[in-house]
């Protein structure tokens, strides 16, 4: 792609994101709702990929209108995001934290005076892209690895979007001397942890009772570190958003990396999990997690 084009599509959805964020939050919303209605009714196949889900976690317990139910939430809620980034977009550096109520700010001290640096464990649950704002209160840098989107110009864009408050976006490829050169500093890194991981990358840990296959990048990097693990997540609650920092996650080590790398795994796992039992609407269903 030509240079001129890459930029030129850049900011079109810069635009296009600012336009979003331009609605008032209650039109916007509306607007989401609608929106997620008919993306679930027109996209057969994402449909049944998070009715599948959802019936594999909750068949035992709900019936199948409450399932399909839930899956039209989970809609409406991914629609929400791209006007939520819009929004934040908009907030001014020093107003931003206002919009958040964060919950456990003491756990992440706590672990920061181990000078090992902090892993921070969260998932698509929520509107994780407004990690770059949440950043402001941390007060130390955070790095993230993430998987490049294909479309230049999107990955641009996102990139930009993300980093603008201070996180620092490395691509997964090849990550692990940048991502533990910050730990050695006493910085952050904070690993998107829920999506299904080749076979070569992954262990098959439990997670809601069943086998799926799990990026064992976190383990390895806290067994080699030590670095304290924690869980964080930024919650919808009402026309604000709660951020919810778990305990620290213990660490298993005995010696038997194989074994260590696994149950660590499926500790990541069940922090997810509790999250997602709680607030099911707002969790990427429509990924093919198992």
């Amino acid at each position: 792609m030509h240079p001129s084009v890459h930029h030129l599509i850049v900011r079109l959805l810069r635009g296009f994101f600012l336009l979003l964020g331009a609605l008032p939050q209650r039109g916007g919303d509306g607007l989401a709702r609608f929106t997620g209605r008919l993306w679930y009714n027109v996209d057969g196949r994402h449909r049944r990929v998070a009715l599948a889900n959802l019936t594999r976690v909750f068949g035992g317990e709900k019936c199948p209108s409450d399932i399909e139910a839930l899956a039209r939430r989970v809609f409406c809620n991914l629609v929400r995001i791209p006007f939520e980034i819009g929004w934040s977009m908009r907030w001014k550096k020093q107003d931003c934290l206002r919009y958040f109520d964060i919950q456990g700010w003491k756990k992440v001290q706590q672990a920061q005076e181990k000078g090992r640096g902090v892993l921070l464990l969260t998932g698509h649950v929520g509107n994780w892209e407004l990690m770059a704002p949440l950043v402001l209160a941390m007060g130390t840098p955070v790095t993230v690895p993430y998987r490049p989107i294909a479309f230049a110009p999107a990955d641009t864009f996102f990139a930009q979007m993300r980093s603008r408050f201070g996180v620092r976006m490395v691509p997964k490829k090849k990550a692990m001397r940048k991502i533990l050169r910050p730990l050695q500093n006493g910085e952050f890194v904070c690993v998107l942890f829920d999506q299904t991981a080749r076979v070569s990358m992954g262990v098959h840990a439990d997670f809601f009772g069943q086998k799926a296959w799990t990026n064992k990048g976190l383990a390895l990097i806290a067994l080699k570190t030590g670095a304290p693990v924690l869980s964080v997540f930024i919650l919808r609650d009402g026309g604000r958003f709660r951020v919810e920092i778990g305990d620290e996650i213990p660490l298993i080590s005995s010696g038997d990396r194989k074994r260590d790398v696994l149950a660590n795994t499926v500790q990541y796992n069940r922090a997810l999990e509790n999250v997602i039992r709680r607030y099911p609407d707002q969790w990427f269903w429509v990924h093919d997690r198992w």
